[in-house]
């Protein structure tokens, strides 16, 4: 009977995430698509995304975000924030982290979700990780969205990987791209993500959702064959946080 009450509770859970999705967006969907038209009011699309719509989630289903810094992101500046892939909770809590505005480079799998992924092919930076001409256009797309005052955020791992990994290797784009435009990497490590809601169906559960922003590696005087040593240097920072938990 436990068993079954239990199975119930996660059913129940995951189904309420998914409400908790798709309401805001279709209760502001007359502003959303307002704000997704150009690209210039794509600070206002944040706004409603950080503001309403994450913190509904976050807090809709009891994942309160407690953020610890060791260094703030300044007002106005570009960055390459990135971060360990742990659940579909990892976009919420990164549009919590940061005021300054920021695009997510992602997936283009995930522009195929009911509701969410409308919104998300026309805001964000999409990729088909087969496909070499996609992953080539990126940096144009990127180049230009760093060029009208954003930033940018990648998870480096190419994806949530497995439940028994926890960390898997860096691919080399937000590095590569982060020295091309000498903006500094933000290493970010998220702790709860699998236990609050990972890809297992049958788990996860409300609770603090950490995440501990790191000091910032600058990319001022870095050439693109530094592009590796960047990598695995920020790789070790999360890395040595996730094993000292």
């Amino acid at each position: 009977m436990l068993d079954l009450l239990k199975k119930i509770g996660h059913t129940l859970y995951r189904i309420w995430f998914y409400i908790l999705v798709s309401v805001p967006i279709l209760i502001f969907f007359p502003f959303l698509m307002l704000f997704s038209v150009t690209e210039k009011w794509y600070p206002q699309f944040f706004w409603l995304a950080r503001n309403i719509w994450a913190s509904t989630i976050l807090f809709g289903m009891g994942c309160p975000p407690v953020i610890l810094r060791e260094q703030r992101l300044e007002k106005g500046k570009s960055y390459m924030m990135v971060a360990n892939h742990t659940s579909m909770l990892d976009i919420m809590l990164m549009l919590r982290i940061s005021r300054n505005p920021f695009v997510f480079v992602g997936k283009k799998e995930l522009s195929k979700i009911p509701v969410f992924g409308f919104f998300y092919k026309r805001v964000c930076i999409m990729v088909d990780r087969e496909d070499s001409g996609s992953r080539s256009g990126v940096y144009r797309r990127a180049q230009r969205r760093l060029g009208q005052g954003l930033s940018i955020c990648i998870f480096p791992e190419g994806g949530v990987p497995d439940e028994a990994v926890l960390l898997d290797d860096f691919k080399d784009g937000a590095f590569k791209m982060a020295i091309a435009h000498k903006i500094p990497v933000v290493p970010i490590t998220f702790y709860d993500g699998k236990k609050r809601f990972s890809f297992t169906f049958m788990s996860g559960g409300p609770g603090r959702l950490r995440a501990k922003v790191h000091s910032f590696f600058e990319t001022g005087i870095l050439a693109e064959e530094d592009k590796l040593t960047l990598r695995e240097e920020v790789r070790e920072v999360i890395l040595k946080e996730l094993q000292g938990i």
